[in-house]
């Protein structure tokens, strides 16, 4: 049980990233800078679980940000998929 759970912090990192690109696009920020943005909010994110929560899949800093950046840049990655099945 406590991998599920682990597995479930990485997926949460991915849909807050998620979020986070939202915002910048309601912004007037160019939106070239959302990979960046999720990118290092993912690795921000990454090192937070790492200390907040017990059972994340990785126990390093190093691990626990890319991690964190891969699960950002996968925010991203669905954004573009929602947008390819919208046009």
């Amino acid at each position: 049980m406590m991998e599920v759970l682990g597995i479930t912090a990485v997926a949460a990192i991915t849909v807050i990233c998620y979020l986070a690109a939202e915002i910048v696009k309601a912004t007037s920020l160019d939106n070239k800078w959302i990979p960046v943005i999720c990118g290092i909010s993912g690795g921000i994110l990454g090192i937070v679980a790492l200390f907040w929560m017990p059972d994340f899949p990785v126990q390093d800093v190093l691990s626990a940000t890319a991690v964190g950046i891969v699960s950002g840049l996968a925010a991203t990655g669905a954004n573009q998929i929602f947008k390819q099945f919208r046009s």
